[in-house]
């Protein structure tokens, strides 16, 4: 039996984020991971590209039973602490919008990166980590498939169980448990949602607009599917607390009434559609204005009234949508509850030298280099006080 300092049960962001700063302690760290490839996730996020962090990280664009659990990590590393660790591997970035930062060359790069800070551990794959035991010494028993391991302190940084293809695990859910601390239900997030709002032969059509679910108005690019609605207005908005309709506003930006009025006057020869086709691609025109032979001169002002009601406030009902699985879901929310976990050190205040990282815990970001932003910063407080 191998015996270490800490033993990281997981080789993802978080996990090797720990094992990085565990290293620089100078303790005896290894990673356990069920996978042939470390870092699978990450080799996979942003589409290729690695959305790694983003400028706006806040408490207030995380979510969870209590999001400000975050405040401590993300203060203690920043966007800017991030961005000085690519700069330490000479990587290179790109900004898709302002703030939202991108590997130049591609997500293994960063993979590749972190790999090399974790040089100095064991890094064992190919281990299905089956139990975990604490003796009368207060050190831990770590059970695989293959070995038994020995450790003073431990890790969890296995991440949720979404996207099941890369290799997923619920075994720190089930350490958690087995140590007393209580499991949030898990749920996809940061998906698609399933509704017959749209036919299916509107399908492939993608438009700018605000999707609002309760106070939250989310202004981004929505995607027509064969099954219901995508793109990241709609992925936004499922990660956070589903508990009202949703509401789609197609065309957020204009006093839609006071154009079609405009309009009436200005292009009163043209059918409806076509003008509506100015501003909405123009099959999402055609189903939206239903009659296409009648001019919109020919339209009385309360019928404009409610097709302008209609193109700013289309509701799809709480009941009538279904999340679209964790087969395809970017992250979950729930996972192991916050309440008995230090917030400034991520120890376990139920079994002391047990840690837990990233998007174990009940803690879920918003789309744009959240999620990865918390796994880095809660996996180096993890390890520095492992």
């Amino acid at each position: 039996m191998k015996t270490y300092d800490v033993i990281i049960i997981g080789a993802g962001a978080a996990g090797l984020s720990a094992a990085k700063t565990a290293l620089g302690k100078s303790k005896k760290v290894a990673i356990i991971d069920l996978g042939e490839k470390p870092a699978r996730k990450i080799a996979v996020s942003g589409g290729g590209r690695c959305n790694f962090t983003n400028d706006a990280i806040a408490p207030n664009r995380y979510f969870g039973a209590n999001a400000d659990f975050v405040r401590s990590a993300i203060s203690k590393v920043s966007s800017q602490d991030i961005l000085n660790w690519v700069k330490s591997h000479h990587l290179k970035w790109i900004e898709k919008t302002t703030g939202q930062y991108f590997c130049a060359t591609g997500a293994q790069d960063v993979v590749n990166a972190l790999l090399q800070d974790a040089k100095d551990a064991d890094i064992i794959l190919k281990n299905i980590a089956l139990d975990i035991d604490k003796s009368d010494d207060e050190t831990f028993i770590v059970k695989t498939n293959k070995n038994t391991f020995i450790s003073k302190s431990i890790i969890i940084a296995t991440g949720g169980i979404s996207y099941p293809v890369l290799g997923v695990s619920d075994f720190g859910y089930k350490i958690a448990k087995k140590f007393g601390h209580k499991i949030v239900p898990v749920r996809p997030a940061l998906c698609a949602i399933a509704t017959k709002m749209f036919p299916p032969e509107l399908s492939g059509i993608s438009f700018e607009a605000e999707a609002s679910i309760g106070k939250e108005k989310i202004k981004d690019s929505i995607l027509i599917t064969h099954f219901g609605l995508g793109g990241p207005a709609i992925y936004r908005a499922t990660v956070r607390n589903i508990v009202d309709d949703i509401h789609i506003n197609m065309l957020p930006d204009i006093n839609i009434f006071n154009w079609l009025k405009a309009a009436k006057t200005i292009e009163g020869k043209k059918n409806l559609a076509t003008v509506l086709s100015s501003k909405l691609p123009l099959r999402l025109a055609r189903y939206v204005a239903q009659d296409t032979s009648k001019n919109i001169a020919d339209f009385k002002d309360s019928e404009l009234k409610i097709i302008a009601e209609k193109i700013s406030n289309w509701v799809i009902p709480k009941g009538s949508f279904k999340l679209y699985n964790l087969q395809s879901a970017e992250v979950v929310r729930g996972g192991i509850s916050t309440t008995e976990i230090s917030s400034k050190t991520m120890e376990s205040k139920l079994c002391p030298g047990l840690f837990f990282a990233g998007e174990v815990l009940d803690i879920a970001g918003d789309l744009g280099g959240f999620n990865l932003h918390w796994a880095f910063a809660s996996g180096r407080i993890a390890g520095e006080n492992a």
